[in-house]
Formats: C-alpha cells, structure tokens, sequence
C-alpha cells in the first residue's frame, strides 16, 4: 500500500488561516461582534477654561458712542476775499480808464452783493473766516434726546461741531456749556430720534482690579473697542486743582478724548481724558475723569451752561512732616494756609495765614486738593463748618462759602522753591540755620542777607534776598525776634520752627531745624 503525501500548504494559505483563528480566538475571549469597523483620526478639540467677554456690553453701548468732529474759522481779512492782479507792476486801479480790460471786468465782474452772497457761502459772515478742521475726538449720548459728553479741549475755540454715529449717519450738534477745570463739556444734537445712551456708574462700586472697555475714536478710525483694568484711584497729574483721576490700562490713544470707559454692566465709570506717553502712543497708562465727578459737572452744564463752585479765597499748602511738627500737629495733614485773598470767605471770617485748616463739615482734610474739591462742590451761599489748628489748638468758624469767580486763581499749593544763591554776611546772624538777616527796608519781617548752601536752609530753597516775616506765626522785625520765637519752641520740646518766607514768586511756609548742633 502506497502513502500518499498531502501537498504542502501555500503561504497565503497559512496567512489566511492564522488570520481566521486569531479572530476566532478574539472573539471567544473578549465577546466582540463578528464585524469590525475601520477607524479615523480626528481633529483636536480643547475644552478652554471660560473667561470673560466683551461682546454683549459692546453691542450694547456702541450705538452711544458718537465721534465728534470740530471746525474752527480761520480768520481773514475783506481783503482776502478779493483776487489780486499784477499787470507789469500796476495794480487794477493803475491802469487807464480806456484800457481794454478795465472795459472787460466792467462788464464781467460780479454785482457786489453776487460776490458776498459767495463770501457767506465759502467762509460765513464777512469777516469769519472758512471752516477749517480742528479737532477730532469721541463722545457719548447721556439722554434720548441729544444730549452727549466730551472733553473741553476736544470742542475748545470750535465754531462747528459734527457727531457721526456708530453708522456713519452725520449730526450737526451745538455746544451747550463747557468747563475748563475739569476739561468736560457737553453738546446738544437736535433731531427728532430718541438716541440709544447710557448712564453714569455708581463711582463708590469702581475698584482697582474691575475689568473695563474702552469705546472711542482714536486716529479718527471710529467704534474703536479696547479693554483692560482699572488700575488705580485718584492719580493727580497736575491738571488742575480738581485732579483725581482714574488709571486704566486699556489702550487709549489719541482720538480716544471724551469717549467713555464702561464696566462690564454697560455704566460709564469715566470719561477718557489723558495719556501717559514718551512716544505719543498708549503705554498702558491713561486717565479718565470719574463718574462722580463728571456727573455733577455735566448736570450744571445742561442747566446753567456754565458750572458755579463754592469758594474760601486762601492760599494753602501741603503740610509736611517738618511742618506739622513744627506746629505740634500729631500728623501731617491738613492744608496750611499761606495767604487769605483781600474779601474772600475766608479772609472775612478771621482765617490767618499759618492757620491749619484741619477739618470741613467735620470731615478731616488730607491735603490741599482734598480741600479745594471740597469747598468746589459745595453750593455758593451755603455755610460750611471750618475747622483750624491755631497756635497749638483746635478752632473752629462758621463762614458763608462764596462763588469762585472765574478768573480766579485756585486753591492751590504754594509754589516758589527755589535753588539757593551764596552771598556776603550781614549784621545779624543765625547760625543754627545758616542764615544772616538784616531788618527789612519796610519794616515787616527781616531781609535774608545771605545763605549757607551745605545748610538746612539751603536746602529747603531759601535764598538772598527773600524776607521772612513771621516765625510760627509770630511776626518777626529783627534777628532777636526771630531768635525769641526759636528759643520759646525749644521750651515746648520743638524741634523744628515754621518760617513764613515772602519772594516775588508769592508767600510760601518753610519747616526749618532749630535743635543745636
């Protein structure tokens, strides 16, 4: 009997049954279905944590924010208005009366009132001038009605002004009142549509840190939105007397001027006004006007057209360390009293000049520009509560506040400090202080005949030639006087003594050591 030997299977063929048995092995192992399906990679999706966005409060305000466009007229004389014609160095009236073209412009020349029905149409009323762009800034609706905010030195000296909406619709709008102090102003547009606007922010909620927008027309691009954060509270930039602005750190620009920065609930916590900038260009850092204060402002706009603010007529100053223990204050604050002006509240109410004002309505002052925004806001012909430190006590006046007149200077810090000039020795010297001094020609205080530059003085400003006229606010005619006053302080545990100094720049008070050695 033969053997027959089975042929030798193919590889394709083992490949095929090893195949089979593994899925057999599979599916017996893990109970998958008998069809597999075929996979495809996808694309890669990232859950992002959630973080705040700005959309809705834009949809919302942006039909508010208005671009406010100013001309002014350039002024030109009737002169102006004529053309001018050189034939071989005559003028018209030059020529003889049978020249050809006297005949041609008698006879084609405009009627007079043609030629300044043109004038008018070309440059407004005889005399005004042309139209000629200004100023382009921002601005923002605060009633339905048409009236908008701005700043002052975006409308400043303009005799034409255009507001062009989020859409591009153009509005002529005229300026209703603006206030140089506090650089706002507000313009009126007439028109029959009620306006989308929006509301001041309740300024005591605005905290360091809050997220805010920035709405506005920088360059003249127009609906320009940039956020950010309020970074600080009350900068003073050296504006004015009123400066308290907000610090915000969303990119405003030029253009940006009177356009307002909202919280995220679409309320206007400030009114852009001024860059911090080498370049020019935003560096993170700008100011706005706060609600608060705007919002007082404006109001008195809309009805008077002008704003009225209380007034107590004295020059103050800071109240240094130095000073406030040369007067035995237990810290320095406050606002010292330089100088009472001729027939102000002040001056009528007995307030003197090394007076301390220490308190209003019971209320501590800080400083001098905390005084001056408060008696500003306070209501002409309303009586206010002064308090003063005066010769080493607490004293208090009733006075009646007036209206700040509107060249008057503001209540400001006294300025005049000085560098220090060296000159010859006089009669009586202070060594101590590295002054000499000689009686005045006049009789009031005595004359600083020279100073020691490596001294205290010295270094405080004071210099030849300025008087001082009081010493804690004792009057003083000789160096003995000035000397009395000093060895009276030590007595009382003083260290320093506070001298009035009077300069042509003004009258200034001066902290000066008097411990020996």
């Amino acid at each position: 009997m033969s053997t027959i030997k089975a042929p030798r299977p193919s590889l394709k063929t083992v490949l095929k049954t090893t195949t089979v048995a593994g899925l057999a092995a599979v599916l017996l192992t893990t109970g998958l279905p008998a069809e597999v399906a075929q996979s495809f990679a996808e694309a890669v999706r990232v859950q992002a944590p959630a973080v705040p966005s700005f959309a809705n409060v834009v949809d919302a305000v942006s039909p508010a924010v208005v671009s406010v466009r100013v001309q002014a007229r350039e002024r030109v004389s009737d002169d102006e208005s004529n053309f001018t014609f050189d034939f071989g160095g005559r003028g018209f009236e030059d020529l003889p009366e049978d020249h050809p073209l006297r005949r041609f412009f008698r006879e084609f020349a405009p009627r007079e009132n043609d030629r300044a029905d043109r004038w008018r149409d070309r440059r407004g009323p005889r005399g005004e001038g042309r139209l000629r762009p200004r100023a382009q800034g921002s601005g923002f609706f605060i009633t339905e009605d048409g009236y908008l905010v701005t700043n002052n030195h975006v409308v400043s000296d303009g005799s034409a002004f255009t507001v062009i909406m989020n859409d591009g619709t153009e509005l002529d709008a005229k300026l209703v009142g603006k206030d140089s102090r506090t650089d706002l102003a507000v313009l009126k547009v007439d028109d029959n549509r009620k306006f989308t606007y929006v509301s001041f922010a309740d300024d005591e909620k605005v905290r360091v840190g809050d997220w805010v927008v920035a709405v506005g027309n920088p360059f003249g691009l127009g609906g320009t939105v940039t956020a950010g954060i309020i970074s600080a509270r009350g900068r003073d930039i050296g504006s004015g007397p009123y400066d308290d602005y907000l610090q915000v750190d969303a990119a405003v620009n030029r253009g940006n001027s009177g356009g307002p920065t909202f919280n995220l609930s679409g309320e206007v916590v400030g009114i852009n006004t001024a860059i911090f900038s080498p370049s020019g260009g935003n560096v993170g850092i700008a100011f706005a006007i706060p609600a608060s204060v705007a919002k007082d402002v404006v109001d008195s706009l809309i009805k008077d057209g002008t704003v009225s603010r209380g007034w107590l007529g004295v020059q103050i100053q800071p109240v240094t360390k130095d000073i406030a223990e040369s007067l035995g204050l237990s810290e320095a604050n406050g606002a010292l009293v330089v100088e009472p002006q001729a027939g102000s509240p002040g001056e009528k109410a007995g307030i003197k000049n090394g007076d301390v004002v220490t308190a209003l309505n019971g209320e501590p002052v800080k400083d001098p520009r905390d005084l001056a925004r408060r008696v500003a806001a306070l209501r002409p012909g309303s009586t206010a509560e002064v308090t003063l430190w005066r010769s080493g006590k607490s004293e208090t006046v009733n006075l009646e506040i007036g209206t700040l007149p509107s060249d008057a200077k503001e209540p400001a810090p006294a300025t005049g400090e000085a560098q220090p000039d060296e000159g010859q020795a006089g009669e009586e010297a202070l060594a101590d202080l590295g002054l000499t001094v000689t009686p005045s020609e006049d009789g009031k205080g005595v004359t600083i005949a020279s100073v020691d530059p490596d001294s205290d003085a010295g270094d405080r400003g004071l210099k030849e030639g300025e008087k001082i006229v009081s010493v804690n606010n004792q009057e003083v005619k000789s160096a003995d006087d000035v000397l009395k006053v000093i060895n009276n302080a030590k007595k009382d545990g003083r260290s320093k003594a506070l001298f009035q100094i009077e300069a042509q720049e003004g009258s200034r008070f001066v902290a000066l050591p008097i411990t020996q050695g």
